[in-house]
């Protein structure tokens, strides 16, 4: 069976405001967690900033965000923007940092230091652009 791609929910475009600040919430709780050595915590804060921060760029383009509940399907929406600048690059960012999500959350791991710095680096990169694309 294909993956269901493109389910969206409308969104007023106003709201992108309250994603943008959700996702610079998860970017300085990841900073927070980078300083304090909990690299579990840096890997899944990066995720949840980066889903934020795609849904504030996708509202206030589309006002619409994904409704999918696999993520991947936000990142095919923002690499559909192609009035965007570097929306398609932006979108493999996200499938990076997406395709983390399982080993943080469900594996018998731990994140390492080096895959957190990793995470925190793209993640940031992204939220930069996100934030720049919203308030210019």
């Amino acid at each position: 069976m294909a993956a269901r791609r493109n389910r969206t929910r409308h969104i007023n475009r106003t709201a992108a405001e309250i994603y943008l600040k959700k996702a610079v919430e998860f970017f300085e709780s990841m900073r927070q967690a980078s300083q304090a050595g909990r690299w579990n915590a840096v890997g899944l804060n990066a995720v949840h900033c980066a889903i934020s921060a795609c849904d504030a760029v996708l509202v206030y383009y589309t006002e619409e965000r994904s409704a999918d509940p696999d993520h991947e399907a936000a990142a095919h929406l923002l690499a559909s923007l192609v009035k965007v600048p570097d929306a398609k690059q932006k979108a493999e960012t996200l499938r990076r940092i997406l395709h983390e999500k399982h080993l943080i959350e469900y594996e018998d791991r731990a994140v390492t230091m080096s895959e957190a710095a990793e995470l925190a680096k793209l993640t940031e990169r992204f939220c930069r652009w996100a934030r720049e694309l919203l308030q210019g």
